[in-house]
């Protein structure tokens, strides 16, 4: 800024020139893998809230213990070896 030079930033390209308003292959691949990812936290958000509200309904009736035949439940750790 010499010699009394007026410095005007402008966001407009000066000139005829039209800006791109299209977007690039880059753009539109970031645009869609952050879509998909607010689908996938939507997914999670109610998954939870379903989780919160009837915790119990997604939990299994039967115990580990059930499918061992004829062992109680403190023989398990021996039967592993």
């Amino acid at each position: 800024m010499m010699d009394g030079e007026i410095f005007t930033a402008t966001l407009v390209p000066p000139g005829n020139t039209t800006p791109n308003s299209s977007m690039t292959l880059e753009q539109k691949t970031t645009f869609a893998s952050v879509i998909l990812l607010f689908i996938f936290l939507g997914i999670l958000i109610v998954r939870c809230f379903r989780i919160l509200l009837h915790p119990y309904q997604s939990m299994p009736t039967s115990t580990w213990a059930d499918g061992l035949d004829g062992l109680e439940k403190g023989q398990f750790d021996y039967t592993l070896a």
